[in-house]
């Protein structure tokens, strides 16, 4: 889960575990099934905390569920910072991000479920993720790697092609899922205006490992 600065004594700890546990069991919630209409004592007794303790933290059921999201959302952005730190190349991290979103199908699966259920309708949000990746299409574009057109609808386009990636791999499991990715990476880069052949080398790419 998105990590913050620990809390600085032991009440807020506490408190923050409780937030944290919450949270949790929210996700898992998502992930398994997308379905929010659990009562708040089965979502407590999920997180192990007591009845009362949600409101300590949270109005309502929406609230905590969409606090799940965001949580999912910058996690997902963290992943990416930390393998694709070393990164220069705008095209090679869209390219990498598709191939690494792929790969988390089976590394980070409740992670990628919840990105799968509720992911749509956080494309321009402003969270951890969106923020991300818009910077690297503003960057392309500002180097003249991508063609330059409105970076909402470039995100639009990506956002929906990894969506579309994230399915297809909880769709169709016995797929090679890395081929896949390395061959849609490369229409999105061809998309974004990079040569096919720039873009046929750029999505192949050796991967960091995400161990």
């Amino acid at each position: 889960m998105a990590t913050s600065a620990p809390p600085s004594n032991r009440f807020e700890r506490r408190r923050a575990e409780t937030r944290r546990a919450l949270v949790r069991a929210a996700r898992q919630i998502l992930a398994e099934t997308g379905d929010t209409s659990a009562s708040i004592q089965a979502i407590a007794e999920r997180a192990d905390v007591g009845f009362g303790s949600f409101y300590n933290h949270f109005e309502s059921k929406t609230e905590l569920f969409e606090a799940a999201v965001q949580d999912a959302l910058e996690e997902f952005g963290q992943t990416f910072d930390e393998h694709l730190a070393g990164i220069d190349d705008p095209a090679e991290l869209v390219a990498a991000g598709f191939r690494l979103s792929a790969r988390m199908a089976e590394s980070h699966p409740e992670l990628m479920q919840v990105l799968r259920r509720r992911g749509l309708g956080h494309i321009h949000s402003d969270n951890g993720l969106t923020r991300r990746a818009l910077r690297d299409v503003e960057v392309g574009m500002a180097s003249g790697r991508f063609t330059a057109v409105d970076p909402a609808v470039a995100l639009s386009a990506l956002g929906g092609t990894l969506l579309s990636l994230v399915e297809l791999r909880f769709a169709r499991p016995d797929m090679d899922g890395d081929d896949a990715a390395v061959n849609l990476a490369e229409m999105v880069l061809r998309m974004l205006g990079v040569p096919p052949d720039d873009a046929h080398e750029v999505a192949r790419r050796p991967l960091p490992d995400l161990a």
